[in-house]
């Protein structure tokens, strides 16, 4: 007897399985849901996956509490109702937890140290990509969170978290990222201050959250810190005031440096520092 027929058998005998003709199968705050009848082709033990664990990677609850929801009539897999503790399902399932799709991914967090001459994006025809240097980090379709241009350099966060996405791409709040800018030539010190104040650029207004000489260094390297995605912002800026830029590094995201990655490599984000991302 298969796996699935088994899930099955006990499914029947229990009454939560098929359904008679008088019968219907609710999931909590959804339309009926009709059963359907669970694949009984055989799977081998390394193509399945317990559904609490399943259910967990995806970053919904714990295992524990994903038993509690299963027990409680709350997670389908392929259409039907499963409240067997135990089950197991292949990664291509369809699961779904209080009528959602479950995604089996574990959440991942890479921060990347770009260098120059890879563009940011997942397209597979746009040459050197980011995504070349990251191919190794984690089996989860992880994703670039806002862009640097092919020659800026720096960090690079990348995640399948979409919780985390929404926090970078909140317009009102964001997530700070700060810039180490060097122009082609000195800032003037009122042009550092029009920076500071914020100006308007075809009527729109062009803030940022700190702007600064850096100690040490010529003046015309700065370090500037904005909640955009992307870096476009200090483009407008520097063309605006008339300056060229020649060189972007980010140096910052947030609590996340540099510190010990090298040029070109990467690092999985530890619990902590993941969590502190959440919390901002």
């Amino acid at each position: 007897m298969s796996r699935h027929q088994g899930a099955n058998d006990k499914r029947k005998n229990s009454g939560r399985g098929r359904g008679n003709s008088k019968s219907k199968t609710y999931a909590r705050g959804n339309a009926p849901v009709k059963p359907k009848k669970v694949s009984k082709q055989a799977s081998s033990d390394s193509d399945l996956i317990r559904l609490n664990k399943y259910i967990a990677n995806a970053g919904i609850c714990s295992r524990r509490e994903a038993d509690q929801h299963i027990a409680m009539g709350l997670v389908t897999v392929n259409g039907s109702i499963v409240t067997e503790m135990g089950y197991k399902v292949k990664l291509d399932d369809e699961v779904r937890y209080d009528g959602a799709r479950v995604s089996p991914e574990k959440k991942a967090y890479v921060l990347l140290n770009k260098p120059k001459g890879f563009a940011t994006t997942t397209s597979t025809d746009k040459g050197r990509t980011v995504m070349d240097l990251v191919a190794n980090a984690t089996s989860s379709r992880i994703k670039p969170i806002g862009r640097l241009g092919r020659n800026s350099t720096g960090l690079l966060l990348f995640t399948n978290d979409e919780k985390i996405v929404k926090k970078f791409t909140n317009s009102k709040n964001g997530v700070s990222r700060l810039f180490h800018v060097e122009l082609d030539k000195n800032l003037k010190l009122e042009d550092l201050k029009k920076i500071q104040e914020g100006f308007k650029v075809d009527d729109k207004l062009i803030t940022v959250e700190e702007v600064s000489y850096i100690d040490g260094s010529p003046k015309k390297e700065i370090g500037i810190k904005i909640k955009n995605t992307g870096n476009t912002i200090l483009r407008t800026i520097f063309d605006h005031l008339k300056y060229d830029i020649v060189k972007i590094d980010c140096v910052a995201i947030a609590h996340l440096t540099k510190k010990d990655i090298p040029r070109g490599n990467w690092k999985i984000l530890t619990e902590q520092e993941v969590n502190t991302l959440k919390m901002l």
